[in-house]
């Protein structure tokens, strides 16, 4: 066998192995595929809240989380904090967040201690994190943890109280905590009264249909009504807001004009006592915008 033969014989050799590699892998590729498939449409998966993450995946999304946060905290600049805004963000965080984290000799309630992963210690969240870094999530919520955005229920000074607060926590003893402001139990003075969109970014009083369809989805609106362009549970509750821009009435006894829709968003119950839609407490700026996007469905 001379040179050229055997050249075209390893040739074909290598070909056959290709072949056969390139098979293997797609067939493993189809089983892994089917095998997924299988696992979560027949419910392998467990999905009971005590069943945890096993630690390979807890490690990936904890690994996700943390560099998603810090990656779009690096554009936030902290304001100085000072003790007047710890205490604000005391009393802040004593109607909203105790709940699920707990403060310096303080549980958490049935819900925080149910909730799936463990909604965080966040005296130990401040050894760790900078001001953005808990900044960010507060008022933009974490996906699949139970965390909530809270920038339409707070104004960007008061999250900044809030992390005034939890960047004082991990000096805090029981004792500390519940000797804070005289142990007074009062109403924080920051009123919510617009967005928290900072001033610069737009101006307060023009309607922002983007952040409309965000505010939809952050009132939790999506619980009851199917929205174009978001994804929630379907529940239909409510009738689906798809064409709502183009329909003669709201709720059937308001004609649909702009002014309507805000107050039909802030104040159904005054409008039909007999509704199942519940006062959300929405701000003015925050219906605008809501209102704004609606107009867009049509």
């Amino acid at each position: 066998m001379n040179n050229q033969d055997r050249q075209d014989s390893v040739q074909k050799i290598r070909k056959r192995i290709e072949i056969h590699v390139g098979i293997a892998i797609a067939a493993l590729v189809v089983a892994m595929g089917v095998g997924a498939a299988g696992f979560v449409y027949w419910g392998a998966y467990n999905v009971s809240a005590l069943q945890q993450h096993t630690e390979p995946v807890f490690t990936i999304l904890n690994l996700a989380l943390d560099r998603s946060i810090r990656q779009r905290a690096e554009e936030i600049e902290p304001p100085s904090l000072t003790p007047d805004m710890a205490e604000q963000g005391r009393l802040i965080y004593q109607r909203k967040c105790v709940q699920c984290h707990g403060a310096p000799g303080v549980g958490r309630d049935d819900v925080g201690k149910g909730m799936t992963p463990v909604p965080p210690n966040l005296a130990h969240t401040a050894k760790t994190k900078d001001a953005a870094e808990i900044f960010w999530p507060i008022k933009h919520g974490i996906k699949m943890t139970g965390m909530p955005s809270w920038q339409f229920k707070f104004t960007d000074d008061q999250i900044w109280d809030i992390v005034a607060f939890i960047t004082q926590m991990p000096e805090m003893s029981p004792a500390d905590y519940r000797t804070m402001g005289g142990g007074e139990e009062r109403e924080p003075t920051r009123d919510v009264t617009t967005a928290s969109a900072p001033a610069p970014a737009r101006a307060a009083a023009v309607p922002d249909p983007e952040r409309g369809k965000l505010a939809l989805y952050g009132y939790a609106c999506i619980a009851c009504h199917r929205i174009p362009g978001t994804v929630g549970p379907h529940a239909d509750v409510g009738p689906p807001l798809e064409g709502i821009g183009g329909r003669r009435y709201i709720a059937g006894v308001l004609p649909n004009t702009f002014d309507n829709m805000v107050q039909w968003l802030r104040h159904p119950t005054e409008v039909d006592p007999l509704t199942a839609m519940p006062d959300l407490d929405v701000t003015q700026q925050d219906a605008m915008d809501m209102a704004s996007y609606l107009e867009t469905l049509e």
